[in-house]
């Protein structure tokens, strides 16, 4: 029943999700409220990351100073500038707006990602871009999608862009396009389009965008993988394990038995592509002596605190008459000073 009810509110809110993620205000009105800035908050972030962790190879909100990129051509295609974000904080981003005229073919290159032994990587681009109805005459040069690359490498140096060596990942389009009234209104309406790539073999990657006549901004550009975190399952350990090559791959993992536990069954399971564990085979047993708690394997001759003072006052001789039940009043554990026996 719980999962049921999870999958209805979490179906729920991407629904409310869809409808309020096109646009934003920037900066936030006065007047939003924290229920509208709590789910703009969970809608931004992507509700599957909450479970399911993801380790960040390049954010480009994070990075300090100039990105400093690689433009081709080095003058009139891809500018780096500085904007505020929704929380009024300056970042660094490229634009694009060479709409008025025809056959552009302007590229920006990333530095060099390393990989950190990730099969499969997953490219967020955060990004605006405006509607080229709201330009006027610029319907035969004017575009409103751009092309995302890749190129793998074990060279982290590597200074010029060679178109030929990249492989296309995606055309991307945005879900929603500015026009000059938004400009006007401080509405600035936010793309969030997310791809993935792999198998990955080499050290590393270099990621490019190719614009052919758009006006865009690329507002952010986050790369990451995903793992499944270290677990406990039926006494067996598994560690941090990075998700497989393919988006519908599982990676069989061998558990190791927790202290004090021996393997019954080898213990295994599968990492998902999501960064989920699935089909739990095999399990530990505590050994002799020991019971379960809480994932481990205790020593049953370990009392608690209060079972230790309680064993102090008692002995294993049978309890006198008008005694608590386990309890000789005859055997003390200390003496009481005289004078307190005379008062």
């Amino acid at each position: 029943m719980a999962g049921i009810f999870y999958f209805v509110l979490f179906s729920f809110l991407f629904g409310i999700c869809d409808a309020v993620t096109g646009s934003r205000v920037y900066p936030a009105n006065e007047g939003t409220s924290g229920a509208a800035f709590l789910l703009l908050a969970f809608c931004n972030w992507k509700l599957i990351f909450f479970f399911f962790p993801t380790v960040t190879l390049l954010d480009s909100r994070s990075v300090q100073g100039e990105l400093g990129w690689i433009a081709s051509p080095l003058e009139g295609g891809w500018e780096e500038v500085s904007i505020m974000d929704e929380k009024n904080t300056p970042i660094r981003t490229y634009q694009v707006c060479n709409v008025m005229e025809p056959s552009q073919n302007n590229w920006l290159r990333t530095d060099w990602i390393t990989r950190e032994g990730a099969q499969r990587v997953y490219i967020e681009i955060k990004f605006t871009l405006r509607d080229c109805n709201s330009l006027p005459g610029v319907m035969g040069t004017c575009k409103e999608t751009f092309n995302l690359y890749y190129y793998e490498s074990d060279n982290d140096k590597e200074r010029f862009i060679r178109e030929s060596q990249f492989a296309k990942i995606d055309t991307i389009a945005a879900d929603e396009s500015f026009t000059q009234v938004d400009i006007g209104d401080r509405i600035m309406k936010l793309n969030t389009e997310i791809r993935d790539v792999g198998p990955l073999s080499k050290k590393g990657f270099y990621l490019a965008f190719q614009d052919v006549g758009a006006c865009i901004a690329l507002v952010s550009v986050r790369v990451f993988y995903k793992k499944c975190p270290l677990t406990v399952r039926n006494l067996a350990q598994f560690p941090d394990t990075i998700t497989g090559a393919d988006t519908s791959s599982l990676v069989e993992v061998r558990g190791s038995c927790v202290n004090n536990s021996e393997e019954k069954d080898v213990p295994k399971m599968y990492c998902g592509a999501d960064g989920e564990w699935l089909v739990p085979i095999g399990n530990c047993l505590c050994n002799a002596g020991h019971e379960e708690r809480n994932g481990e394997c205790q020593d049953v001759a370990q009392q608690s605190g209060s079972d230790k003072v309680s064993s102090a006052f008692c002995s294993a001789e049978p309890p006198q008459k008008g005694s608590p039940s386990g309890m000789n009043l005859d055997e003390r554990p200390f003496d009481f000073p005289e004078d307190v026996m005379k008062s």
